[in-house]
């Protein structure tokens, strides 16, 4: 019989939820990114520290988070949290953003980074081969695979919570071995003469500007703070998305507990693999080589000098598995933020329905849809850029928001309090406050088209209110 009134299944335990925030966030970012780090820093030094506090702001920000999960176990996760701590146009201007851009958009970065992977195995699905020329638009291979393997994914997930947690167990365990494995055979073909120039020379420590074809470029004071700035842009977007297991809360058993424990271990995990996985490559490669990657395909150059000619073939099936399986979790954890938004009044009604299978099925639709026109428009990696500075803005407020509702709220349960409260707390909203501001000066690029979309949230807001409250 057909549930009448379905709810949402506590199905994932402590395990599911560790594998959903660390496969969310490892996607293709620690593949290609340190490349663009190496050329703002310059040296093996620079390149880890920038992984380092990047690791050190997102744990820190994830134990924080715990407290608020086990006050609010809800689906939505952190549109909750900031509908409790502020009021609904904080919350809804989180959620117009997350469903705008930064969850449909990375859904489709990912999606297409899975395409173009899958090309060094099929080059039938490179992005130069033009699949339909519609004039205004062309469509490339690597665009109609990455729509194919969204719409497939979000299917699967429509389905229930049971086979979205089979792909994401499954595939999350496989690329922490892969990379696990990278790491063990880069240590092992380790080559001491380009370690020794990368760490034990006299520049190893030097804050300076590397060109691609290895020339070095001294940085002014000012110049050097806008370069960390630009730096920490890949690696936060690398690292970003361990929040999506709050989203998913109503599925989890015991979610007072469990987030909380998942979001610290999931993201040190991450950070570990991270940071092991850059000092490896300062052991293979000369930091000119880091900078100057092919595309920035840094992992290939590494794996390359590792398994020659079939390390190409390596790292495309480790950037395949890590892309296939991160898309999966970003799919099951963000119609949950919309299904949470509908039942506010503040997104299209039917979203806030479950599904048969208990699953905000139509919500999940709906995502899928943006994301393929964000796949189609090839615009997304330009947006993510963009959005570095509101994505950590959000987590500041959040996690200001802990302070908030210690005063508004002191007598409410609470289960897990926030690791090293105040001190981690303030820490993190120092070092966003110092991020964002840099970027803010430095690389305004990096900070006004997010600041926008986020604004024009603003009139959406009270239209949606009118509307509501005309009806």
């Amino acid at each position: 019989m057909v549930e009448p009134n379905p709810s949402f299944k506590p199905t994932l335990g402590l395990f599911d939820a560790t594998m959903l925030v660390a496969g969310s966030m490892i996607g293709s970012g620690i593949f290609i990114v340190s490349s663009d780090i190496a050329r703002n820093t310059g040296s093996a030094g620079w390149l880890v520290l920038v992984w380092i506090i990047t690791g050190f702001m997102t744990l820190t920000a994830a134990l924080s988070y715990g407290e608020l999960s086990a006050m609010y176990p809800k689906a939505g996760g952190q549109y909750v949290y900031l509908k409790e701590a502020y009021n609904p146009l904080v919350s809804f201007l989180y959620g117009w953003s997350f469903f705008t851009v930064i969850q449909t958009a990375t859904i489709a970065a990912v999606g297409v980074a899975f395409a173009k992977f899958t090309a060094y195995i099929f080059p039938v699905f490179s992005e130069d081969l033009i699949a339909f020329d519609l004039g205004i638009l062309q469509v490339s291979s690597a665009q109609l695979l990455s729509i194919v393997v969204i719409a497939l994914l979000t299917y699967i997930n429509t389905r229930g919570v049971h086979g979205g947690k089979v792909i994401q167990t499954t595939f999350t365990l496989t690329k922490i071995l892969s990379l696990l494995g990278l790491i063990l055979f880069g240590l092992l073909y380790m080559k001491p003469e380009i370690w020794d120039a990368n760490w034990h020379s006299r520049a190893s420590w030097e804050l300076q500007g590397l060109d691609r074809d290895g020339t070095i470029a001294s940085y002014t004071v000012i110049a050097a703070l806008g370069a960390i700035a630009a730096a920490m842009v890949g690696s936060i977007f690398s690292s970003d998305a361990w929040n999506n297991v709050t989203f998913i809360a109503g599925e989890i058993k015991n979610p007072q507990r469990n987030i909380g424990l998942a979001l610290g271990l999931g993201t040190l995990i991450v950070t570990v693999i991270y940071v092991l996985t850059n000092i490896t490559y300062t052991g293979l490669l000369s930091m000119t080589d880091i900078a100057s990657a092919n595309k920035d395909r840094v992992a290939i150059s590494a794996a390359n000098e590792i398994f020659g000619t079939a390390g190409t073939v390596v790292i495309a099936l480790m950037i395949m598995i890590s892309t296939f399986g991160c898309n999966n979790g970003l799919i099951m954890s963000g119609a949950r933020v919309y299904y949470s938004m509908a039942k506010d009044g503040l997104f299209f009604k039917k979203v806030g329905d479950l599904n048969k299978n208990s699953v905000p099925g139509f919500g999940l639709w709906v995502q899928c849809i943006i994301a393929c026109a964000w796949c189609l428009s090839g615009k997304y990696g330009d947006l993510l850029d963009m959005i570095s500075f509101v994505v950590v803005f959000f987590y500041m407020l959040t996690i200001a928001g802990i302070f908030i509702l210690r005063k508004q709220k002191p007598d409410a349960p609470r289960p897990y309090k926030a690791f090293g409260y105040p001190f981690l707390p303030l820490i993190y909203m120092v070092m966003g406050t110092a991020f964002c501001t840099l970027l803010i000066i430095y690389k305004p690029e990096y900070t006004w088209p997010g600041l926008i979309i986020v604004l024009l949230g603003i009139p959406v807001y009270y239209l949606i209110r009118k509307k509501t409250l005309k009806a």
